[in-house]
């Protein structure tokens, strides 16, 4: 291999110190009235790590485990997979598969064996095969192809269950036994080792899914403070020692009762999901569990997972339903990502009902929550509503007849069923506003559009097969800038915010000023005379802006299209003299280098220290839109742009999100919020990587300068150009010929219909 080896367990030593930046402090968890607790005990559900923090470091390495105690709740309890040596010694290894989670193929690359494991013939590397002191030149890598293999290089050793406690101290300590028939093929027993090593070490639970196995020791560790938990593996899967399926030994937790003291079970058999990924109603297990005086687990928890669309991606929204349901609590949960259940257990379960929506930061909507109904539709904007956000917003578009509408897009392939309707043929290229063909909202009428057209859910992730909401793809109806103002004025809003672009393309080839529009619909709808809703004006052209300031009041916000590293002070000066906020991309605040943070910029301060409010975009659940370093959890990300950069507000695809954030209790704790409450640092976990494994270095980002803020004013709009039905064609660009616009309608159809299919049936 030729690799240099640490002399110390892992990176144990030097992880403790280079993770200390990643979190500001560490304090004790929230206590919670323990009555108020629907689990067996009353006490808050446990928070078991499985093989530490292997969400983001190899399963069962030092930095998993070490991590796993700094960035999680100070009490959590940490899960080791028991594999033996063939000289008898305990190691923690996610699978019985060498192969499968170490670099052992390259340090003894012929040493491959095949074996019965539960009556299956496996072929790979195992751990019967190798003394502990063979073992030591091998390292453990990352184990799930979708997660980052930049710490592989760190050069993990295997570790002895002795190392765990020994090395970390752990406040609880979970033993996984599996395979005890097959170490006892090898003359190696389990039943020997685990009572040994409890009898060297503290040993808080040892869970297994064969029930000789338990019911051997049950005697045994009768008298000490070990729970034995039984584990569930899928209901169809023979259990090895009755060869009676897992489902069928449910009805009999009296009997488990016997020997155990409590039971875990894959999550998916508290809450089932349908084929297609929805929840259905959760069953009694928990109930019964509790009835016949067992404890229950919940397995299974990864934030990397595709969750069921009833959580909109969120993996705090998951735990929550398992802990804080108003109806049952399962005693503890087993995770990939520890982080995340002490958010939900420490500071946002057991919340009584306050006032949210006047806290910082504003929620700003992006298109309504589109997250879970389709663009700007009045679903979307009805839920973003009951969600809690304080701005609802309308990304202005014209049709064809001068109506203003609500899309998110002025392209209708984007966001409705257009290429499916009798208007495909359509097609037109207009360079100011995309490179390539679109059938734009102002070559159809608003009737044609309503009458035609449905909505179509975004799915800005698709490429990564995880698409939103498929069950409500096409719902909703599209709304007018008028029909969204009417919907606004009573509904719990702090306001709204109007998007404005392409406005000079308006004036110059459509005759429309969007400008003199919206300023009218807004007088029209009473907006000017309502105090209870704030108006914000939004756009990347400071001439829209510029025009807005000297014909009204509302609050100007300027969007900075890109990502930016920094502003020069005259360019900072030029916008205070049109806007009150700028709207800046979350990569100008925290760059990201191949998926990890780099640093923190100064932007936010120097646009603070100017006067101007910084709105964030755009937030996204989807765990592949985060980096690592937010650890596959949209709170841990807004945390970060809130606690630790600043942001006056965050525009959002999910705003429920938002406001779960929002309301967390630790947000009042100030200097004493617990340390997985606190913001992660900017380049933090990068620091944790390798030389070798770095990621190419990122390219600068450019340096907002005056020309790039300073527009000439918007055109006067020609009266010879104003819109009207049919006149349009005439104001566009030459179209291609009726072969080639028949081409690519149906290239464009035809791509279409392959992403409805694969959404179905992803």
């Amino acid at each position: 291999m030729g690799r240099r080896r640490r002399s110390s367990v892992g990176t144990a030593s030097s992880i403790l110190v280079a993770v200390f930046f990643i979190f500001l402090q560490q304090a004790p968890v929230i206590a919670k009235n323990s009555s108020s607790w629907l689990t067996l005990t009353g006490n808050a559900p446990a928070i078991v790590a499985k093989g530490g923090f292997s969400g983001l470091f190899p399963d069962s390495s030092g930095d998993a485990y070490n991590f796993a105690l700094v960035a999680s709740s100070p009490d959590t309890v940490l899960w080791c997979d028991v594999r033996l040596t063939k000289d008898g010694l305990g190691i923690c290894l996610p699978d019985i598969k060498l192969d499968n989670c170490t670099n052992i193929p390259n340090v003894y690359p012929a040493g491959q064996n095949s074996y019965l494991v539960n009556g299956v013939n496996t072929t790979g590397w195992f751990s019967v095969d190798y003394s502990m002191k063979e073992l030591s030149p091998v390292s453990l890598v990352q184990a799930i192809y979708s997660r980052t293999f930049r710490f592989d290089a760190n050069d993990y050793p295997i570790l002895a269950v002795e190392d765990v406690v020994t090395t970390f101290q752990p406040p609880g300590l979970w033993l996984n036994i599996e395979h005890d028939i097959f170490y006892g093929q090898h003359n190696l027993s389990m039943t020997d080792y685990v009572l040994s090593v409890s009898n060297r070490v503290t040993v808080d639970y040892v869970s297994s899914p064969e029930l000789a196995f338990l019911r051997s020791i049950a005697a045994q560790l009768g008298n000490s403070n070990t729970k034995l938990i039984f584990r569930f593996l899928g209901e169809n899967n023979a259990e090895p020692s009755t060869n009676k399926t897992y489902g069928s030994l449910l009805n009999n937790l009296t009997y488990i009762k016997t020997f155990a003291s409590g039971i875990l079970v894959p999550k998916s058999y508290i809450w089932p999901v349908t084929p297609d990924n929805y929840l259905l109603t959760y069953s009694s297990i928990v109930m019964d569990a509790h009835t016949a005086g067992l404890e229950i687990y919940a397995a299974d928890f990864a934030n990397d997972n595709i969750l069921s669309f009833n959580y909109s991606y969120d993996p705090l929204a998951e735990y929550l339903s398992f802990i804080d349901n108003g109806i049952f609590s399962v005693d503890g949960v087993v995770t990939d990502f520890p982080i995340t259940p002490s958010e939900a257990i420490g500071s946002l379960s057991l919340l009584s009902t306050f006032e949210f929506r006047k806290l910082h930061p504003f929620i700003i909507s992006h298109n309504g929550a589109s997250g879970d109904y389709p663009d700007c539709t009045d679903l979307a904007y009805q839920k973003a509503a009951d969600d809690g956000a304080d701005f609802i917003d309308c990304p202005v578009q014209v049709t064809q007849d001068g109506i203003a509408i609500c899309m998110s897009s002025a392209n209708l392939i984007v966001d409705t069923t257009v290429i499916k309707s009798p208007f495909a043929s359509r097609l037109s290229s207009i360079p100011e506003i995309q490179d390539t063909p679109g059938i734009f909202t102002f070559n159809l009428t608003w009737d044609e559009i309503q009458k035609n057209l449905k909505p179509a859910i975004s799915s800005p992730e698709f490429k990564y097969s995880m698409v939103r909401n498929p069950r409500y793809m096409n719902v909703g109806s599209f709304m007018r800038l008028s029909d969204f103002l009417d919907f606004a004025r009573d509904k719990p809003l702090s306001g709204v915010l109007i998007s404005i672009e392409y406005a000079m393309f308006m004036a110059e080839e459509l005759g429309f000023s969007v400008t003199d529009a919206v300023i009218s619909a807004l007088d029209d709808a009473g907006y000017n005379n309502q105090t209870a809703l704030e108006v914000m004006i939004l756009s990347t052209n400071s001439s829209v802006l510029v025009e807005f300031k000297q014909k009204t009041k509302y609050k100007l916000v300027y969007k900075i299209d890109e990502s930016i590293r920094d502003a020069i002070a005259s360019s900072i000066t030029d916008i205070k003299e049109f806007a009150d906020a700028v709207a800046i991309a979350k990569q100008s605040v925290y760059p990201v280098r191949d998926q990890f943070t780099t640093q923190q910029t100064d932007i936010v301060f120097k646009l603070q220290a100017a006067g101007l409010d910084v709105y964030a975009y755009l937030f996204q659940n989807e765990f592949v839109s985060q980096p690592w370093d937010f650890f596959s959890d949209a709170t841990v990300e807004i945390n970060t742009y809130i606690q630790g950069a600043g942001v006056d507000g965050i525009i959002t695809d999910f705003p429920a999100t938002a406001r779960s954030y929002k309301r967390n209790s630790c947000r009042r704790m100030g200097k004493n919020a617990p340390g997985y409450m606190s913001p992660v640092q900017g380049g933090g976990l990068l620091q944790l990587v390798s030389p070798q494994s770095m990621p190419p270095a990122l390219a600068p980002m450019p340096v907002l300068r005056d020309s790039d803020v300073v527009e000439p004013p918007l055109p006067p709009v020609a009266p010879k150009m104003a819109l009207s039905p049919g006149s349009v064609d005439s104001a566009l660009p030459p179209s291609p010929p009726s072969s080639a616009l028949q081409l690519v309608a149906s290239l464009t159809m035809a791509l279409a219909m392959a992403c409805a299919s694969a959404i179905l049936f992803v």
